[in-house]
């Protein structure tokens, strides 16, 4: 882990270059009140996520480990929920979007990045999370009553048949 700030919702981003990490951990640190944790290593970075609960992960394509695609992947299979965003130089933008389809990437973001752009980025996807958790809680709280009425349902059977 190279660098953790800020006290919100929790952003990993992965990235082999640390002037990266570096730049986008300040401007992030600076002007919103996540918390940023930054990754050299996609290896590193699954540890993390594996232990804890992250709310947006950001990802280089062209890593030495494994490319973005690889490891978005991964982090899929270990918080489905977390929106997943792709950094890319224009030459990888054709695998990255690519990758979309493959991942269920939320969003791919070309390198240079304009810093506004990636903050609506990221409060958008934080957004369509905290949705589709809602969306997940009153299914539940639904199939719940549901039961419920089942039950009783039940219970009034027995007592009239």
């Amino acid at each position: 882990m190279a660098d953790s700030t800020g006290g919100g919702e929790t952003i990993v981003i992965v990235d082999d270059e640390e002037m990266v990490l570096t730049s986008l951990n300040a401007y992030l640190s600076l002007e919103t009140d996540y918390r940023v944790v930054t990754f050299t290593s996609a290896k590193a970075a699954l540890g993390f996520i594996g232990d804890e609960k992250v709310d947006i992960v950001i990802s280089d394509y062209l890593m030495p480990e494994m490319d973005g695609i690889t490891f978005l992947a991964q982090v899929r299979d270990l918080q489905p929920e977390a929106p997943r965003i792709i950094l890319t130089g224009y030459a990888d933008k054709e695998n990255a979007i690519k990758g979309i389809n493959e991942v269920g990437l939320y969003q791919y973001l070309e390198k240079p990045w304009d810093n506004d752009d990636l903050r609506l980025i990221i409060r958008n996807g934080l957004e369509k999370r905290q949705l589709v958790s809602k969306l997940q809680n009153k299914i539940s709280e639904i199939n719940k009553a549901y039961a419920d009425l089942q039950s009783i349902q039940q219970e009034i059977l027995k007592t009239f048949v």
